[in-house]
């Protein structure tokens, strides 16, 4: 066991976003690394500014970040070109991300082939670009790419390179697995080797799960002494997949004794997380996961049922709580009640365990998440659920009915137009209300006739935008037929929440979050219902 600080680096918004069929908007990378920010995660890798919009747009505007530092991705400077006078290199310095954090090559067989220039002029690369960007930013980390197949063909060489970065001022060397291929012994013994040379508090791992072994690889390479593990949530990435942080947090924090940046309250939020970008990515979590799958700690009956009851270490290596999980047995309900205890907790919701307004949440919750729920990625709607249950609510509004309607025509200058138009009666402070808007949608045209009758009540509403809107059919095999979920977060200054609606209707499903997206923005501001 050691207690040394072990550091860690978040590349989700970078090479998570290089899943096959994950397209992260600006709204997700902020929301994404807001979470990990709430969890103590030491740096948020934001991507590469000036590759594509999404990460322009996300570094002109990034999210305030209280615990983690954002760092921002590039490349070292071209051959033929001088540090300061690379369009690449000075885009990553201009990002305004105080950390930053650079790839080069590391293995002598790309330098000549892939890059056709000399061994040393790719030194020069690093040493230049690493000496520059550390008199530019507060700390430089140098991706030592392919270096393990590098140091196998050509040990002297990827040590220079690795030398050359520490020794021109990076703060971090880290060892890239870049196609995934090393095994666990490898890595173990070759991290060694590099650390006699570069001090393991300088040196980082990044692994790639293209044989399955990225995790191990990963605290391998900690046991070996690197101090900075990389990696991404829920282990996303191109080809198989990067290091699963999710994975790789409790094990060197539970097993391996290392201090992170983390408390013990942060790791309980692991499988909130987790689940939270499997929600923003509408894709249903990996039931069997380590520590954060919902079969994590399950046990279908009989023996197993039994034994654990009387002693739960005969098949859980850990208590599921500290993970944020818990243990599903059928014939109990007590792990999802201090479940829904500790949301009250994070919420500032104080109730007494033992109060049957709490039995009758859990059932509720129950209920719900049968129907096709999940709060997990919806923390508002499952606050207003709860307060509803344990305390009431105050009802700012009542919509007694809605209609939508769709038009596609051909205008009088032959352009293919869609029109949608959205009615509401309401009841609102005991005077009835009907309203019509149009808008580019169907809810965005009820978004505005609901803002249209609500606004001269609740000025509180007037900031409130909608910033995202995903649905997931729950049941494909319906077809058209198909239960459907709706996920909208919506933000008012500086504020993000998400709310949850399940219909077989998808405006339907979509008022639901609406509503629930209103209310708790009054309830926030904490305006009372039916005011003039």
């Amino acid at each position: 066991m050691s207690g040394d600080r072990v550091y860690l680096y978040d590349s989700t918004l970078r090479d998570g976003a290089q899943t096959q069929g994950v397209d992260f908007s600006v709204a997700d990378k902020a929301a994404i690394a807001r979470a990990l920010d709430a969890i103590g995660i030491d740096y948020v890798e934001g991507g590469w500014p000036g590759a594509n919009p999404t990460d322009t747009a996300f570094f002109a505007d990034p999210p305030h970040l209280h615990r983690s530092r954002l760092s921002a991705f590039g490349m070292t400077r071209r051959s033929g070109r001088s540090a300061d006078n690379d369009p690449g290199l000075a885009s990553l310095l201009r990002s305004g991300a105080p950390i930053v954090c650079m790839v080069g090559k590391s293995w002598d067989y790309q330098v000549t082939d892939a890059l056709g220039i000399e061994l040393d002029e790719n030194v020069a690369m690093i040493e230049d670009s690493v000496r520059l960007a550390s008199s530019r930013v507060e700390e430089v980390m140098f991706d030592a790419e392919h270096f393990f197949d590098g140091f196998k063909a050509n040990p002297a060489y990827a040590l220079r390179c690795a030398r050359a970065a520490y020794e021109a001022g990076a703060r971090w060397v880290v060892l890239c697995d870049t196609n995934g291929g090393t095994l666990p012994h490898e890595v173990e013994e070759i991290v060694g080797r590099v650390a006699a040379e570069v001090p393991g508090d300088h040196l980082g791992i990044h692994c790639h799960n293209d044989t399955g072994n990225a995790v191990a690889n990963s605290l391998l390479a900690v046991r070996a002494g690197a101090r900075q593990v990389q990696g991404t949530l829920n282990g996303l990435g191109e080809r198989c997949g990067n290091a699963d942080l999710i994975a790789i947090i409790p094990t060197l924090a539970l097993k391996m004794g290392h201090s992170l940046g983390m408390t013990p309250v942060d790791l309980t939020r692991l499988t909130h997380v987790s689940r939270l970008l499997d929600e923003r990515l509408n894709r249903a979590p990996i039931r069997n996961a380590p520590y954060v799958g919902e079969s994590a700690f399950a046990h279908k009956g009989g023996l197993h049922v039994s034994a654990v009851e009387k002693d739960p270490r005969c098949y859980e290596h850990i208590a599921p709580e500290l993970v944020g999980n818990h243990r599903h047995i059928v014939v109990s309900d007590q792990a999802g009640r201090s479940n829904i205890l500790a949301r009250f907790r994070d919420i500032g919701l104080d109730i007494d365990a033992s109060d049957p307004k709490l039995t009758r949440l859990l059932e509720a919750v129950k209920a719900r998440e049968f129907d096709g729920y999940a709060y997990d990625g919806a923390e508002a709607s499952f606050e207003l659920l709860a307060r509803e249950a344990i305390e009431g609510l105050p009802e700012y509004f009542r919509c007694s009915s809605f209609r939508v309607i769709d038009e596609r025509r051909w205008n009088a200058k032959g352009d293919l137009v869609t029109l949608s138009e959205a009615t509401v009666k309401m009841e609102v402070n005991g005077s009835q209300f009907m309203a019509v808007e149009e808008g580019n949608g169907p809810v965005n045209a009820l978004d505005a006739a609901l803002r249209k009758v609500l606004l001269p009540v609740y000025p509180q509403l007037a900031d409130v935008r909608l910033v995202d809107y995903k649905v997931r059919i729950l049941t494909p095999g319906d077809g058209t037929r198909a239960v459907t979920r709706v996920m909208i977060e919506s933000a008012a200054n500086g504020e993000h929440w998400s709310t949850v609606g399940v219909s077989t209707n998808i405006i339907d499903a979509s008022y639901r979050a609406l509503h629930d997206s209103i209310v708790y923005r009054l309830f926030r501001e904490g305006a009372a219902a039916g005011q003039a």
